[in-house]
C-alpha cells in the first residue's frame, strides 16, 4: 500500500511539471534576471577606472588597517588573556545565571568533565550565591588571592583586554570610514560588502575578544536538573575585580599603596591628560581621527615601575609595540 501512494505522488508530480513547466520556467527566469543584472553591474564597478583610481589613492589607509588587524591577532594569541587560577547584590549584573536543565536526561555521574580549570562543579546553593555575589565567589573558588601579585595579574589582564577591545573597535570604525570614503553604489554594500572589502584590499579575517569565562555549574545526580552561573571577565568585570581586590589588600604605607588602580577610567584620564597625543611621535587624533592609542608604563611593571599617574603615558599602537619589542630585545 505505501508503494502505491508513492507511485501516485510521483505521477501527480510529473503531471504538474508537464502541465505547468512554462510557468515554472518563466518564474525562474524572472527571479534570475535581477541577480544576473546585479552581477554584471558589480563586475563593471570593480573594473571601472574610478574604483581602481580610488583604490590606489587609499592604499596607505588600507595598509594601516591591515597592520592593526595583524597587531590585534598578535594580541589575541599572546597568551595574556587568561587569569591564572593559582560588594554583594550590586555586583549581580557581572554574572549571568542559566537554568540548563534537560528533562528525561540521564548521565553517568562519573563522566562529568572536571578537567576544565575554569569550571567549578558545585552545589545548587553555590551556583545561586555566585550569581548574587560573583566577585567574592570567583576569588574564593578559583584561588584569586587578595595579594598585590594577584592584583597586578588582574590589571595586566585588563590591559590586554582593553588593547584588544580598542583594536577591534578601531578596525570596525576604519572599515566604515573606508566604505564611506569610496561611497560605492548601495547595492554593492548591501549584496557584496565582503567582496567590496576584499577588492579594496582590506583584511576582513574575523577578530574577536576571547573574554575569559569562569563557570559555577550544578547538575543533579540524574542529570535532569542543571543550573549555571557564568562570570565573564570583560572590561567592566575586570575593573570591578580590581576594585574588589584593592579593598581586600592591606597596603599600609607601602609604595604599592600609593599607586593608582589600572582601570578603564584611569586609562581614559591619561589619554585626556595627554590630549589624545602619542608622547613619542606626537601624532594625535586631531591628525588621524582613527588613531589607535594605548596607555603605557614608562618604566615597565616588570622592571619595578608602578601604576602611578607620573609613570603612565599615552602612546600610539606603533610606538607602544616598538617599545615592547625593544624591551624584549627584538626588532619591530
Amino acid at each position: 500500500m505505501p508503494y502505491l501512494i508513492v507511485i501516485v505522488l510521483i505521477i501527480l508530480l510529473i503531471s504538474l511539471i508537464i502541465t505547468y513547466w512554462p510557468i515554472a520556467l518563466a518564474l525562474a527566469v524572472a527571479l534570475a534576471i535581477p541577480r544576473v543584472v546585479r552581477y554584471i553591474r558589480k563586475r563593471r564597478y570593480f573594473s571601472s577606472d574610478l574604483f581602481l583610481a580610488h583604490k590606489s589613492e587609499i592604499a596607505s589607509v588600507v595598509a594601516e588597517h591591515n597592520d592593526i588587524a595583524t597587531y590585534a591577532r598578535a594580541l589575541r594569541s599572546s597568551g595574556g588573556l587568561m587569569l591564572g587560577a593559582t560588594a554583594t547584590g550590586a555586583q549581580a549584573h557581572l554574572a549571568s545565571f542559566e537554568n540548563t536543565s534537560h528533562h528525561n536526561y540521564r548521565r553517568d555521574r562519573n563522566v562529568a568533565a572536571y578537567a576544565d580549570g575554569n569550571v567549578h562543579n558545585c552545589s545548587l546553593q553555590v551556583v545561586r550565591n555566585a550569581a548574587a555575589d560573583p566577585l567574592k565567589y570567583l576569588c574564593k573558588y578559583f584561588e584569586i588571592k587578595p595579594t598585590e601579585a594577584a592584583l597586578e595579574a588582574v590589571e595586566d589582564l585588563g590591559e590586554t583586554v582593553s588593547r584588544l577591545e580598542e583594536a577591534v573597535n578601531n578596525l570596525s570604525a576604519r572599515e566604515q570610514a573606508i566604505a564611506t570614503d569610496f561611497n560605492p553604489p548601495a547595492f554593492i554594500l548591501k549584496h557584496y560588502r565582503q567582496e567590496f572589502m576584499a577588492q579594496v584590499g582590506v583584511d576582513l579575517a574575523p577578530i574577536t575578544v576571547p573574554y575569559p569565562e569562569y563557570r559555577f555549574e550544578y547538575v543533579s545526580a540524574g542529570g535532569n536538573s542543571a543550573q549555571r552561573t557564568t562570570v565573564t571577565l570583560n572590561t567592566e568585570t575586570i575593573d570591578a575585580l580590581v576594585e574588589y581586590l584593592s579593598t581586600k589588600i592591606k597596603f599600609l604605607k607601602s609604595a604599592a599603596g600609593q599607586r593608582a588602580l589600572m582601570t578603564a577610567t584611569l586609562r581614559n584620564s591619561i589619554k585626556v591628560r595627554d590630549n589624545f597625543t602619542c608622547q613619542q611621535c606626537a601624532i594625535s587624533t586631531t591628525d588621524e581621527p582613527h588613531l589607535l592609542l594605548e596607555v603605557d608604563h614608562i618604566l615597565p611593571v616588570s622592571r619595578g615601575g608602578l601604576s602611578t599617574v607620573e609613570n603612565l603615558q599615552t602612546l600610539c599602537w606603533r610606538c607602544n609595540r616598538t617599545k615592547s619589542n625593544k624591551l624584549l630585545g627584538t626588532q619591530p
